[in-house]
């Protein structure tokens, strides 16, 4: 029986893509449930269907068939403006790429999403937001510097904060540590791990390294578009 704290939950869903006129396959039957504050890491070699599962966790795409229901809506064959609406009321997204605008400084790229809405805070209420968030991801020496100006790590605080300035109830992550050194990775996963802690924020992410696995409460594989294991963290 489905339980209030369960965000997502994915029955048989296959996703193919047409290449020419052959058909190929990226998620075969893929059952899944992710539960609210969950820290759960989407583990397997390149190519075997992470990225594709991730998106269509985050609406970013539809499932070919089967069902997908996130916070009880079957949202399975909705039109992508309701899937975009959908996004930018529930769902933060970081990656690998950071994928910052580069001529807005750090306070104008975390603040963005929510300029995007249809209803519309106060700018006030907003950067006084964005300020706090800023410091609680470690970058208030650098609100007014731009992408280029900042190293690797600080872009990906600033695709954190991003993500988490809507109030999300879910955060997905896509590599999120893949362009960066281990001594920065650590940092980031550390601080994606005490937000999840302190603030309850559900976050999935997927990785091939195996050194992330290492934070997680659950690690999910997925091999050839099946989930192949489900392993439950033991502290």
């Amino acid at each position: 029986m489905q339980s209030n704290a369960t965000l997502v939950i994915m029955r048989n869903v296959v996703k193919t893509y047409d290449l020419g006129k052959t058909q190929v396959p990226a998620l075969q039957g893929v059952d899944l449930e992710i539960d609210k504050g969950e820290f759960t890491v989407i583990m397997g070699p390149s190519g075997s269907g992470k990225s594709t599962l991730l998106n269509i966790v985050g609406c970013l795409d539809r499932p070919t068939s089967g069902s997908y229901l996130f916070k009880s809506e079957d949202v399975s064959d909705r039109d992508f403006d309701k899937l975009a609406g959908l996004r930018n009321e529930s769902i933060g997204f970081i990656f690998q790429s950071f994928n910052l605008i580069p001529v807005l400084n750090v306070v104008e790229n975390i603040e963005f999403p929510c300029l995007m809405r249809k209803e519309r805070e106060s700018s006030t209420s907003l950067r006084h937001r964005v300020s706090e968030l800023a410091e609680e991801v470690g970058l208030s020496p650098h609100l007014k510097h731009r992408p280029d100006e900042l190293s690797g790590g600080q872009r990906q605080r600033v695709a954190i904060a991003r993500a988490l300035i809507t109030n999300p109830e879910l955060v997905l992550a896509d590599e999120p540590t893949a362009n960066l050194d281990s001594k920065t990775s650590q940092q980031i996963i550390t601080l994606m791990q005490r937000l999840n802690q302190e603030k309850g924020v559900t976050f999935v992410f997927s990785t091939h390294d195996p050194r992330v696995t290492q934070n997680a409460k659950r690690v999910v594989y997925i091999a050839d578009g099946k989930i192949v294991e489900h392993n439950p963290m033991t502290s």
